[in-house]
């Protein structure tokens, strides 16, 4: 990797833009008479959100070890990821990688911003081939490469994904909407060794909010700065901040879902063993299944019929269906169906 320089990967206008700095949510005061902002002054939530979301922050601090001027917070990960391309990716001219297949905003976000998306094809295993990684960072100018690790359809890890940081000379985004199932490290251990790195998360998944719509993002003090720079000046309600810290301080809760979760997945396994119209069940790291199905078309809409909503992954992945973990009893009814199914 080159010496990083940040400023040269940011877009001109964006390095000279000035944020929203919200007056109230940046100073101290004790008892104020709110007139500043045009709110109604009746109702029980008539005042703006913390457009700094400080409370939030500080309890992320706690948990993440990090700065809260290493953190910053967005309407859900998908906000994140169109900002991170916002400020990198001049529109008609850059381009973003990704791999294939892999989680579908990264394109479609470069696609609203007029960049274009190139493509790591995945080998059998799913895995990113590091010659065609060295190859094509070699031959192309990318700004931004996304790394989803466990991967959105597929469900396994990225190996070694350090090489891949380290041998990038534009942002990595590590996108860990899935960590809590895995057990792996998270790419946050690797943000003081590498300051072109980002790290996002969400509490959509493995904290069960995904109506609450948070993510987070991980990274060097100046990242953060571009990201709080962008973003809307409330983008995260006031709702949505109250459950959070609410959840945070009861993290056992974060501990019971991942675990009911990995003991519904091992019994979801167990079972797909025994369906006859099931040809593989490829090895997760998430809180979903990918199976290769005999008669996909014949089995999607069957489940479709019993109101059993399940995600068909072609043409990306042929013959695929991408199944999430629910609860005892919906997985009870997944496998009755598929069993009268295949008979």
């Amino acid at each position: 990797m080159k010496e990083f320089n940040l400023n040269t990967l940011v877009r001109k206008n964006i390095l000279s833009l000035q944020p929203y700095i919200s007056f109230r949510d940046h100073n101290e005061f004790n008892a104020p008479v709110m007139l500043d902002a045009n709110e109604c002054p009746f109702g029980e939530f008539n005042r703006y959100p913390d457009s700094s979301q400080k409370k939030l922050k500080n309890k992320l601090k706690e948990l993440k070890s990090l700065s809260p001027s290493k953190i910053a917070l967005g309407n859900g990960s998908d906000e994140l990821i169109d900002l991170i391309i916002k400020i990198f990716c001049e529109p008609k001219k850059d381009a973003i990688l990704m791999m294939n297949p892999s989680f579908a905003m990264y394109a479609f976000y470069a696609a609203v911003n007029e960049n274009e998306v190139l493509k790591l094809d995945l080998d059998e295993n799913f895995e990113i081939l590091k010659d065609d990684f060295i190859k094509i960072t070699q031959e192309r100018d990318i700004k931004v490469f996304f790394l989803c690790s466990p991967n959105n359809p597929t469900g396994n890890s990225v190996q070694d994904i350090e090489f891949f940081v380290k041998n990038f000379d534009g942002i990595v985004v590590i996108d860990e909407a899935y960590i809590e199932f895995s057990g792996n490290r998270s790419g946050i251990e690797l943000l003081d060794k590498y300051s072109n790195l980002i790290v996002l998360q969400t509490f959509s998944k493995a904290w069960g909010t995904a109506g609450a719509r948070v993510g987070a993002a991980y990274a060097s003090e100046e990242i953060i700065r571009f990201i709080n720079t962008v973003k809307a000046p409330y983008n995260v309600n006031s709702l949505s901040q109250e459950l959070i810290l609410n959840l945070l301080d009861n993290k056992d809760k974060l501990k019971e879902n991942v675990e009911k979760v990995l003991e519904e997945r091992v019994w979801l396994e167990k079972q797909f063993k025994t369906i006859e119209c099931i040809e593989k069940v490829f090895p997760t790291d998430a809180n979903f299944f990918l199976i290769k199905m005999k008669n996909v078309e014949k089995v999607y809409n069957r489940m479709l019929e019993e109101e059993i909503l399940t995600s068909k992954r072609a043409p990306a992945i042929p013959d695929c269906i991408r199944i999430n973990v629910g609860n005892r009893e919906e997985n009870e009814k997944l496998i009755s169906v598929l069993k009268r199914i295949a008979s």
